[in-house]
């Protein structure tokens, strides 16, 4: 024998299920006079043969040719509708899901202007609701027991990161620029998205990118890149890193002779740049209250400074990097 309902509800719908179908496999039997519960946050659709047929809306129905006007047409049963009839309800939750997170799984390829060709991660929020309770269970529920928001998220990060590539490659030229992009990203990606599952009966809200994050060599880069800049000068760029080696050598002195070679070169490097200070000063100076043009070291004499710099530790691969591009196109 099969399955006879005469109440049929959904008592246990969890937020995070957006459809719950009863029975969760075939079909039941039930009769016109069964009892349908519906919940203030569902939606009950019948089934028969598979095909959707109606949406019944919240309260205590009793099945008559009243009350499920279309459902009646398509079973058209003999004997004044009172034999048993076979078909499924798939209860649809409305709620909406407010902060649903999504996240890229894989680092998106970009190539900036600056930085070269760069890997990306990116992270953020949405919410989500269901719109049209006939088309999301006739589309993407089918003949699952249970349709979660795991589900929708499994078809929507991958979907996010399209469009993430797609926004990328159109509007930004460098990673430096993200931050003030973030509010307009996220207004267009959500219309887009939103466009996107209507299809499925879904309605994306509030779509949010918190954060776009490159590697961390990228990071340190960018800050070098930073530091360069705020201090604008290679000399005193090369002094700080210098001191900054200094002191760590006089914090480590049981360091041994990587230590020692550390000092020593971070002093010689010191007393060069002092020497070419002195002779800047002499030069500006002179006698008889007039000033020659300053010299300081030649572009070659930078190079060769910076890249004894580099091989002696004090300077790291990234900064040896941006400072020598920086000197190269001052030749």
């Amino acid at each position: 024998m099969g399955i006879l309902l005469s109440v049929i509800e959904s008592t246990d719908q969890q937020p995070g299920e957006l459809a719950v179908r009863i029975p969760e496999s075939g079909s039941a039997e039930t009769t016109f006079g069964s009892q349908l519960v519906v919940r203030d946050f569902q939606r009950a659709i019948f089934r028969k043969d598979g095909k959707g047929t109606d949406v019944i809306g919240p309260g205590r129905h009793t099945l008559t040719t009243k009350n499920i006007p279309i459902l009646t047409k398509v079973l058209s049963l003999p004997f004044g509708f009172k034999s048993p009839f076979r078909c499924e309800v798939v209860f649809v939750s409305m709620r909406t899901l407010p902060d649903l997170k999504w996240g890229t799984r894989e680092p998106v390829a970009f190539r900036d202007k600056e930085l070269g060709l760069v890997r990306l991660r990116a992270f953020g929020t949405y919410g989500l609701r269901v719109a049209d309770p006939l088309l999301f269970a006739g589309t993407l529920v089918a003949n699952e027991a249970r349709y979660t928001d795991k589900h929708a998220e499994e078809y929507l990060k991958s979907t996010i990161v399209q469009q993430l590539n797609d926004w990328l490659g159109s509007n930004v030229s460098s990673v430096l620029d993200l931050p003030s992009q973030y509010e307009e990203v996220s207004l267009v990606m959500g219309q887009k998205l939103d466009a996107d599952v209507k299809r499925f009966g879904l309605s994306i809200e509030n779509f949010r990118l918190n954060a776009i994050t490159p590697p961390e060599s990228v990071q340190q880069a960018i800050d070098e890149r930073s530091r360069i800049g705020a201090i604008g000068d290679l000399n005193a760029y090369t002094r700080m890193k210098a001191a900054d080696a200094l002191g760590e050598a006089a914090r480590n002195p049981g360091g041994g002779a990587a230590a020692a070679g550390v000092g020593f070169g971070a002093g010689m490097g010191m007393g060069n740049m002092m020497a070419d200070a002195m002779r800047q000063s002499s030069a500006s100076g002179g006698s008889g209250g007039g000033s020659a043009p300053a010299s300081g070291p030649s572009v070659a004499e930078q190079l060769r400074e910076l890249t004894a710099l580099h091989k002696e530790g004090i300077l790291t691969d990234a900064e040896f990097q941006a400072k020598r591009s920086e000197l190269v196109k001052r030749l």
